[in-house]
């Protein structure tokens, strides 16, 4: 079923076809369906105790759809107060208060005060002619554990630069949209922990 105008849905999971609002705000561009589709083949269709963070949170398509998919905790970061109202207001509507953390203010700002090397996966999608996406990607591989997630969208191909020690493990595009995944090294794993693994032979 298609999204109605002015809402997008939920791709799979628990909440799967369930509509998210979009809210009427200047720049905002929800991630399109089939670019959604094409991302968490990438990461797999079951993110389960994943710990993700959707940067630039919009409609929060992307952070609903790892919360539908199983991730344990996620944070909606998004500066626009209607948005932001918009996203509380889905989180209550989907039970979700205990593991989807909707936090206002700047997304690199945000990144830059949150502990180091805590979460799984980082959503990165700011506005199209914005120019943050290469900050945006240095400030989340900080905060990504050892063998990690970074992913990034941009009206242009987006390099990481040799700060950030990102590795791009997969991109591709759809009409005016480029996206790609980058990987965090895989090394200084703590004790115990299994970094999360892109399944094989994805699109």
């Amino acid at each position: 079923m298609r999204a109605a105008p002015g809402e997008v849905r939920i791709g799979g999971g628990i909440w799967k076809r369930t509509p998210l609002p979009v809210a009427d705000v200047p720049g905002l561009r929800p991630t399109p369906d089939r670019v959604r589709q094409t991302l968490f083949n990438w990461l797999g269709q079951t993110l389960t105790g994943w710990r993700c963070v959707d940067a630039y949170a919009g409609t929060g398509a992307l952070g609903f759809e790892a919360a539908s998919r199983g991730a344990s905790e996620v944070v909606l970061v998004e500066r626009d107060p209607k948005a932001v109202c918009l996203l509380l207001a889905a989180r209550e509507r989907l039970g979700a208060e205990k593991f989807v953390r909707v936090e206002r203010g700047d997304a690199i700002a945000w990144l830059a005060r949150a502990p180091a090397g805590t979460f799984d996966a980082v959503f990165i999608d700011p506005p199209f002619g914005s120019n943050e996406a290469v900050d945006a990607l240095v400030a989340a591989a900080r905060v990504v554990r050892a063998g990690g997630f970074v992913y990034v969208e941009s009206a242009e191909c987006v390099e990481a630069p040799a700060a950030a020690e990102l590795e791009k493990v997969r991109e591709s595009r759809a009409g005016s949209v480029r996206f790609a995944l980058f990987s965090t090294p895989d090394r200084g794993r703590s004790r115990g922990y299994t970094a999360p693994r892109l399944p094989e032979n994805t699109a």
